[in-house]
């Protein structure tokens, strides 16, 4: 059986192209948090066709950092993994049902500050189907996406990044995969209104995607009746804001690289000091820090905030 001719039944869906069922874990149902689709992302990203059945992905939790601009600590990863182990991802044909979980293995280095992961040997098809519908641009741009609804529209959206809208979702099953809704009833249903779903779900997503990926996404509500019953979304191609740092380089060139783009940024480009707070890694970790801390409004700095990171590193 190959993956792609699989797809995850939720509830009667409206017919779909056969090229776009392939995608089991984009349509399953599924409530990860914005840090676990961190980690969903990036170990996306680090993927390849010629990796051993049995292989170790190893993921530096400053990489992570320095490419979101947002600090996980280690009792959040540790949590946000373990719930992703647990989780079943349920995929249905004509012919078979089977129950899938995601990690074989995840092992914490103590110290190093980094974890390595075994993916489970039956979902790695679906994986590797999933990251043909990304670029390694797409992939960086995911893990800008601060809202966890955000990145999984972009999820979404980016299967149908070739066509000028998606499908039409039925709204419950569109609810279903954001596990905003339980098929089963069990859990209570969230954002029922429809004024509640647009302002916390789908104007976040529309400006978040549109801002920081190569996607402008807009969505239309469609009414049967008096009520609203479905929605899909509109796409259009936009060049990126800039370029993305490539997940092929080495781990230290890669944050090498995002700390240069940080300084640029904060307006530091003198050479010899460009070079000192590349050579201190207490200064990448002040600057990394600092970033996340300017873009959360924790620190404010709306004049000078080269100025007043080099007095907290005391290089002025």
């Amino acid at each position: 059986m190959k993956p792609e001719d699989t797809a995850v039944v939720l509830v009667e869906p409206a017919p779909v192209p056969v090229v776009r069922q392939h995608n089991a874990i984009t349509q399953a149902r599924y409530d990860y948090t914005a840090c676990q689709l961190d980690i969903f992302f990036y170990l996306l990203s680090r993927l390849r066709r010629d990796d051993t059945a049995d292989q170790e992905y190893t993921i530096y939790v400053k990489d992570v950092e320095a490419l979101t601009g947002r600090q996980w600590n280690y009792q959040q990863l540790r949590e946000a993994t373990a719930d992703m182990g647990s989780r079943m991802f349920e995929v249905e044909n004509e012919r078979t049902y089977q129950q899938l979980w995601m990690f074989q293995r995840v092992e914490y280095i103590k110290g190093k500050g980094c974890l390595q992961i075994q993916l489970a040997a039956p979902i790695r098809p679906f994986l590797f189907n999933l990251k043909e519908n990304f670029t390694s641009y797409q992939l960086h741009s995911a893990l800008k996406l601060s809202s966890k609804y955000a990145k999984r529209i972009y999820q979404l959206v980016s299967q149908w990044k070739d066509k000028a809208s998606t499908r039409t979702y039925p709204l419950d099953e569109f609810k279903q995969m954001l596990h905003l809704k339980d098929p089963k009833g069990k859990e209570p249903e969230l954002f029922q209104n429809i004024s509640q779903l647009k302002a916390r779900v789908l104007d976040i997503a529309v400006r978040q995607v549109t801002e920081h990926t190569d996607l402008k996404i807009n969505y239309e509500l469609v009414k049967k009746g008096r009520a609203y019953d479905a929605v899909r979304f509109t796409i259009a191609r936009q060049q990126p804001q800039q370029l993305p740092i490539p997940f092929e380089q080495p781990s230290e060139d890669a944050r090498a690289n995002a700390a240069r783009q940080s300084l640029e940024a904060l307006g530091i480009t003198q050479p010899q000091l460009v070079a000192t707070i590349l050579g201190d890694p207490k200064h990448l970790d002040q600057l990394f820090k600092f970033t996340y801390q300017l873009k959360t409004d924790k620190v404010k700095a709306t004049k000078n905030p080269g100025g007043l990171f080099l007095k907290i590193c005391g290089l002025r």
